[in-house]
């Protein structure tokens, strides 16, 4: 299978059909492993790294998950294609700017990906939709055993899998969740939010990880200690600090209906007119818009067939994605266009939201129900430290 074949499907993460995924958009458990006795690959010649590349990737195509997988070295991959798979979510950046000895392989659900000589000689990830870290750990350690039981694995029996960068020693694990939370973002308690999460070991990132920003109102939410606790540890932690975080999310939405709705409801008839009707929008523009579309089906306005649609647009409305299906280069100013115009037409059949209906709904549903604000830091409160949690 070509690496054609399997973006012109859309990944498995993208359904949306996950636990809480109107909230978390994805789990992902990456791990990271190195084999004994071998310069990490920031360190190696270029020489030893086609080396560990020789002798790593039979063994991942080999693999019984890895069956009809595409397997790409990444110095035969255009800019283009590099740019679109940190865009899929299947390489990280740092990844795509390699090129003699690094490779790719990823089976065709596109929900595992094993990355070759990154950062570390193996950088191996399993996505899900929504809520799945357990389910995500469970895939990838299962391929983590069969590979180790071909290579050999460099690890400490004190301090556990030894990896280039001293932060992923001992169990190598980064779990992550992304989560779309515009109702923090309105009610102005991501801050607190990001500061809580920090307090007790746990990091904020934006869309694309480490040191990007939070675009559309995603973030992603991941462990900070890879030494001295169990994945499962780690895993249960995470999921806590994420259930913790969708109730809060739920709580600042009811919040805001409640006490500003014309705010709440301003946003998602503003970010429909502009998508439906725009004639040119940039990226970071159509990510946020996007993202009270998507609010605006949580809310009741849009069905699941229009909530796909959404979600598989902010994927196809990436630069990347914009050139490859165009099959040409395009400047900043043509991308806009084309972008705007691949909204407008997917938006096309998208009747425009009924805001009324939701007040009134919302002033029924309160007057069934004691007039009481919704529990926690969404109905006011401020989170301060790790009272949030």
């Amino acid at each position: 299978m070509s690496i054609g074949n399997i973006l012109s499907k859309s990944s498995d993460w993208l359904r949306g059909d996950g636990p809480h995924h109107h909230i978390v958009v994805t789990s992902r458990i990456r791990l990271a492993r190195n084999l004994a006795g071998v310069a990490f690959p920031g360190r190696a010649k270029a020489a030893e790294r086609v080396d560990v590349l020789e002798k790593i990737r039979p063994k991942v195509e080999s693999l019984p998950e890895m069956v009809d997988a595409v397997s790409l070295a990444c110095q035969d991959l255009s800019p283009v294609d590099k740019l679109l798979l940190v865009e899929r979510h299947l390489i990280s950046r740092e990844h795509a700017a390699k090129k003699a000895g690094a490779a790719v392989v990823m089976n065709r659900r596109q929900n595992l990906s094993i990355m070759i000589n990154e950062e570390d000689h193996l950088r191996m990830q399993s996505i899900r939709s929504g809520l799945q870290l357990r389910a995500a750990f469970k895939a990838i350690n299962k391929v983590d055993s069969e590979l180790e039981q071909q290579l050999d694995y460099a690890f400490d029996s004190n301090l556990g899998y030894l990896t280039a960068c001293p932060t992923n020693v001992g169990t190598g694990m980064r779990a992550s969740a992304m989560v779309h939370v515009p109702g923090l973002v309105l009610s102005e308690q991501i801050n607190q939010i990001v500061q809580a999460v920090n307090k007790i070991g746990l990091a904020v990132r934006g869309l694309y990880g480490e040191g990007t920003e939070a675009l559309g109102n995603l973030f992603q939410v991941s462990n900070q200690t890879t030494l001295g606790e169990k994945e499962e540890e780690i895993i249960d932690r995470l999921h806590k600090v994420i259930l913790e975080i969708i109730n809060h999310e739920l709580n600042a939405r009811q919040v805001l209906l409640h006490n500003k709705p014309n705010t709440l409801l301003d946003h998602v008839g503003r970010s429909y007119g502009t998508l439906r009707h725009a004639y040119s929008m940039n990226s970071k523009e159509a990510l946020n818009h996007l993202s009270f579309a998507k609010l605006a089906c949580d809310l009741g306005f849009y069905g699941d067939a229009q909530r796909h649609a959404i979600d598989e647009l902010f994927i196809e409305t990436q630069p990347a994605h914009l050139q490859k299906g165009s099959q040409q280069r395009l400047a900043t100013d043509e991308r806009d266009v084309l972008r705007a115009e691949i909204i407008r037409s997917k938006m096309a059949s998208f009747a425009p939201p009924d805001l009324e209906s939701v007040l009134v709904r919302e002033k029924e549903a309160r007057g069934g129900a004691k007039k009481e604000p919704p529990h926690g830091s969404g109905a006011g409160e401020e989170p301060s430290g790790t009272d949030f949690f």
